[in-house]
């Protein structure tokens, strides 16, 4: 199945686009949404692996199946004030 995820933040910018289509097994999980994003993205891994995964606008854990999600959205950390 092929996923669009949305990308924010430093990931955005680093990527230089608002989101990254990747194919998946049927069978895969937010934990593998975090490692195709991290070898896409190497320079961003310690980002990636403090990012929260967002399944059809609801925070998701990694072991959350992807099958039948509309929207994946990779949100990292910011701060400011």
């Amino acid at each position: 199945m092929m996923i669009e995820v949305q990308l924010f933040a430093g990931l955005r910018e680093v990527w230089g686009g608002e989101s990254v289509t990747i194919k998946f097994c049927d069978d895969a999980t937010v934990a593998d949404v975090l490692v195709a994003v991290e070898q896409l993205l190497p320079e961003c891994e310690s980002l990636v692996r403090l990012s929260r995964v967002a399944i059809d606008q609801q925070f998701a854990s990694t072991d959350t199946p992807l099958a039948g999600c509309r929207e994946v959205a990779l949100i990292p950390p910011v701060s400011g004030g």
